[in-house]
């Protein structure tokens, strides 16, 4: 369901670019938000199928590599971006981080996709300063590519006790629904433009 090739009759994609966050880690995939959001397409009456591009430890620097394969393959008619996490954990610069999801956005939009930015934060152990500066790299982003923004993949998640994994970094089963309710309200609309 998640990988295959892009037939021409086929029906409107949705390309997931992410990483752990998106790609299950550490849980069953049936159980990922990405594959509850196929199921509630479905559930729902939308055409779209969902592909997983999603690969954990990626960074927005293999996000720019793997898009350009990624768009070419599937033809996805909306690209949901969930990058820039591992980044912000490995301290990379912050105008790399922006300049590397700017190049996505265009890119994809180039190739007749609607985009959805996923926000995220850094744990609070990084100091106020480092992840508020993070964090703005995706509000800005969003103001100035004019593209949706989930502003927090992990709202409602971080501060519930038995929805982190033992690492604290990764959410278990019981979070995906909530993640997937994280990031339901926004994509609905591209839905509904590409849907008429």
């Amino acid at each position: 369901m998640l990988i295959a090739d892009c037939q021409a009759d086929s029906p409107p994609t949705i390309l997931v670019l992410g990483d752990s966050l998106s790609a299950a880690h550490g849980i069953d995939l049936d159980h990922g938000w990405v594959t509850l959001l196929q199921s509630r397409l479905q559930a729902e009456g939308y055409p779209h199928r969902v592909v997983n591009a999603s690969t954990s430890g990626d960074t927005t620097a293999g996000g720019v590599s793997r898009l350009p394969q990624a768009l070419q393959r599937f033809r996805p008619s909306i690209l949901i971006l969930e990058l820039g996490s591992n980044d912000g954990l490995r301290g990379l610069d912050f105008g790399t981080i922006r300049g590397n999801l700017a190049s996505m956005i265009d890119l994809a939009r180039d190739n007749g996709c609607r985009v959805l930015l996923i926000g995220m934060h850094m744990p609070p152990n990084f100091g106020k300063a480092f992840t508020e500066r993070f964090h703005a790299i995706f509000t800005g982003l969003s103001q100035d590519k004019a593209v949706p923004l989930v502003p927090f993949l992990l709202e409602g998640v971080v501060d519930r006790p038995g929805w982190l994994q033992e690492d604290r970094l990764h959410p278990t089963a019981l979070a995906q629904p909530r993640m997937l309710e994280n990031v339901w309200p926004l994509l609905q609309p591209l839905l509904q433009r590409i849907s008429k």
